[in-house]
């Protein structure tokens, strides 16, 4: 678990955007603290309206790269203007991507009380707590302890309560939601998103992260229930975290690329449009740049449609805080790359929707007079000019792709 310390600057776009990200740590297990000098990481969620904001920014960002060992860099400036900020000791992100970075690619926490919640039209639906994994980096372990799974029907009917308060989409949440009932020697995530599915009612299903070595054994029937069921978004969040397997075995992942690439491969073969979204940590203390390398051409290969990059910073009491680390400079230039080749691989993939036509959910406000859509696959659409379209959160509404940006489309309701 880490602390974190957040600045925001702006409009209350901005200030929306903070609580998203601090919704999501909260989730996590993470907790806030005042200062900058007493958090493992500080957020710097900018503006960039005028010039003498811009100037503002930059100050700031400086005082905190002096005052923390991670500092995030988000929001307006940050996404305009990336490239102001590259004297920095800096990551600089897109606000739904600060959540992940945070984590330091460790599993997220469900906390013991953990209970479904219902945030505007999203139910957050966690099916159970810990997880089967020992990753040599993660501290999170030292809190959940190992999977503990209700059942299958009590989920089922935590969904469908979610469902009747109002759910429109139900995000199925855990450390690791592939090792589901992984301890009562039942394999069920599939017949568990089976049967949510079966629920009645017009909603989405988003499955929550699962790690390449939970799911590799189910991933053929895994991927059966994908297709034979619509209101699952076709998505899997898998994190492979390198392509060396000299790196994931010092990581103590119970995986290997194959595995990884197994997965992807039989996904492809089964569904037409879906979305792949994985992590990768640079700078592990054991990387190579041969290592690097290899990350960076399974992540040319492979080609997800979202890619979180996260700087490797050590958890105290973890195994991988007592190895000799990488400096800043090396973390920094690897972090870079693979995040540039990031940016290229989703700008291609969303230019190569424009002219498409796809159902949305519009799953939560945007900025301004805008509404965040997801489509079949759970990638992002926005829907300008909501109100004068008739378009409001929790409708679904078929759209025609217009546009694109690096992370995300625009779509015009048909």
């Amino acid at each position: 678990m880490a602390t974190y310390h957040i600045e925001t600057y702006g409009c209350t776009s901005n200030r929306g955007e903070s609580r998203r990200i601090e919704r999501s740590l909260r989730d996590a297990g993470h907790y806030r603290v005042d200062g900058a000098d007493e958090a493992d990481v500080a957020i710097l969620n900018t503006c960039t309206v005028v010039e003498k904001t811009e100037r503002n920014m930059l100050r700031r960002a400086e005082e905190l790269a002096d005052e923390t060992s991670d500092l995030i860099v988000t929001g307006c400036m940050a996404l305009a203007q990336g490239e102001e900020f590259a004297d920095l000791d800096v990551q600089v992100l897109h606000w739904d991507d600060v959540p992940t970075a945070v984590t330091n690619g460790e599993c997220p926490t469900t906390t013991p009380d953990a209970e479904p919640i219902l945030d505007g039209v999203v139910g957050i639906l966690p099916i159970a707590r810990g997880c089967m994994s020992n990753c040599s980096y993660c501290i999170t372990k030292f809190a959940t302890g190992r999977v503990d799974s209700p059942s299958v029907a009590e989920n089922v009917e935590k969904a469908r309560a979610l469902v009747h308060a109002g759910a429109k989409e139900i995000r199925v949440t855990g450390q690791d939601t592939g090792v589901y009932g992984w301890d009562t020697g039942d394999r069920k995530l599939p017949e568990l998103l089976d049967r949510i599915c079966d629920i009645d009612g017009d909603f989405r299903v988003r499955l929550g992260m699962a790690n390449p070595g939970g799911i590799h054994g189910i991933h053929e029937e895994l991927v059966d229930v994908f297709a034979e069921n619509e209101k699952l978004y076709d998505f899997i969040h898998a994190p492979v975290q390198s392509g060396s397997d000299e790196v994931l075995e010092a990581m103590r992942r119970q995986h290997r690329v194959d595995k990884f690439e197994a997965i992807v491969e039989t996904f492809d073969d089964r569904l037409d449009h879906w979305t792949l979204s994985t992590d990768f940590i640079v700078g592990f203390p054991t990387e190579t740049d041969a290592d690097h390398e290899r990350s960076m051409e399974l992540l040319d290969r492979v080609r997800p449609e979202k890619i979180n990059v996260t700087r490797f910073s050590k958890r105290p009491g973890t195994d991988a805080a007592e190895m000799k680390g990488l400096g800043g400079t090396i973390k920094k230039e690897r972090s870079k790359a693979m995040s540039e080749l990031k940016r290229e691989i989703s700008t291609e993939i969303h230019a190569s929707m424009v002219g498409e036509t796809h159902t949305v959910l519009a799953a939560e406000p945007g900025t301004g007079d805008s509404v965040k859509c997801r489509d079949e696959a759970y990638r992002q659409v926005i829907v300008t000019n909501a109100s004068e379209r008739g378009v409001k959160v929790g409708d679904f509404v078929d759209v025609e792709i217009t546009a694109h940006e690096a992370m995300y489309c625009f779509g015009t309701p048909i």
